[in-house]
């Protein structure tokens, strides 16, 4: 009995041990990638900056993660249809483990097709551009005063932005030299603006200028690939959800989901903001005001290096969950999961067991106890 119950103790310590192992690539793999969509949200910034969308806009066609009339019901479909193939064909923990490694890795290769998708900066005098529409190096002293403005005594931190006639844009209407206006509200029209060098009354309109119809078919060609990934992201996490479900007993499931739960909101979700947003500020152009003269919101941002450091650091972040997610395949394919442990040779084993148990407790019976029914009340 002694030699039974130590190789069955030894079984059962190397698979639990294997499993904890397991359990820790799991949750890696998913802290390492939440830390690449905790911060998702910044997506609205990039698409409303780079193409110039309104942000009301932005965030109905597009939203953040998993909201939004491209995303949300791409994601939708791809659960459903998920969860019918998973339930249709009954595929194993094991193979789960293998398609939702594929379909994650397909999904974050043709995630790089982003960072092809881009439309230059609006042009603004004195941050991107001269004011003779020369482009400027960025990240310089702004040199937001010139020739045609110095005499209007101009606030040079406010931000106010007109588009004149040449396709320019200027920080205000005063820095463009505009000398009158008509109009109220949106509607406003600024005329006689010095700096402003086309034929005409030299005017200008509030707000930063339109992006060309190039931009538009972008943004378009954008979306529809969020769709794309949107499907594959959602094909991948139903399998993935099963592994992780399916590795954790049955009576420790409530403490195993709650684990993950805090490892990803803590490691993920507390940091991941921190740093990308002091990365993002450093690509910022040009800091707002407050009133009370402290420094407000960016209000305009290098959109190239935004889009590279927002993509990038995503994709480096993705990218280290795939040395866990591998480990996790690996594993899945030498040892049996909890819901897999009672197999044929476990039950051999447990039934050489008893019937030892039983032997040995036949042998150092009491002769005082007749049946076992006196045994079992006695004991």
């Amino acid at each position: 009995m002694g030699d039974l119950e130590k190789g069955a103790a030894t079984h059962g310590a190397g698979c639990f041990a294997k499993i904890k192992v397991f359990l820790m690539a799991l949750t890696c793999a998913y802290v390492s990638k939440s830390l690449s969509g905790t911060f998702m949200s910044s997506m609205l910034t990039q698409i409303e900056r780079q193409f110039g969308i309104p942000t009301a806009i932005v965030g109905f066609i597009n939203g953040s993660f998993e909201i939004g009339v491209y995303n949300l019901p791409a994601i939708c479909i791809g659960y459903l249809i998920a969860g019918f193939m998973m339930k249709k064909f009954k595929i194993t923990v094991k193979t789960a483990a293998f398609l939702a490694f594929c379909l994650s890795l397909s999904e974050y290769s043709f995630g790089f097709c982003n960072f092809l998708i881009t439309c230059d900066n609006v042009p603004v005098a004195g941050l991107t551009n001269s004011y003779e529409r020369d482009q400027k190096p960025l990240y310089l002293e702004n040199n937001v005063l010139a020739d045609c403005n110095t005499r209007c005594s101009c606030l040079t931190k406010t931000w106010d932005p007109v588009c004149g006639d040449n396709g320019l844009a200027y920080m205000s209407a005063c820095l463009a030299g505009c000398e009158k206006s008509v109009g109220t509200g949106t509607n406003m029209v600024f005329h006689n603006c010095s700096c402003i060098q086309s034929p005409g009354n030299s005017s200008a309109v509030l707000g930063l200028c339109n992006k060309g119809p190039e931009c538009t078919n972008k943004l378009q060609y954008l979306l529809i690939l969020s769709g794309f990934l949107s499907i594959l992201y959602s094909f991948a996490a139903i399998p993935g959800y099963m592994v992780f479900l399916r590795c954790i007993k049955s009576e420790e499931k409530s403490l195993g989901i709650g684990i993950h739960a805090f490892c990803i909101r803590v490691f993920a979700g507390i940091p991941a903001p921190i740093y990308f947003g002091a990365l993002i500020d450093r690509t910022c152009l040009h800091w707002g005001t407050q009133k009370c003269g402290a420094p407000g919101a960016c209000r305009m941002y290098d959109i190239n290096s935004f889009r590279r450091i927002y993509l990038g650091m995503s994709a480096a972040l993705r990218g280290s969950s795939y040395l866990p997610a591998f480990v996790i395949v690996i594993l899945t394919r030498k040892f049996s999961l909890p819901g897999k442990i009672n197999s044929s040779e476990m039950e051999i084993a447990e039934m050489k067991l008893t019937e030892k148990e039983s032997q040995c407790t036949d042998v150092h019976r009491n002769p005082k106890f007749k049946n076992d029914g006196e045994l079992k009340t006695k004991l």
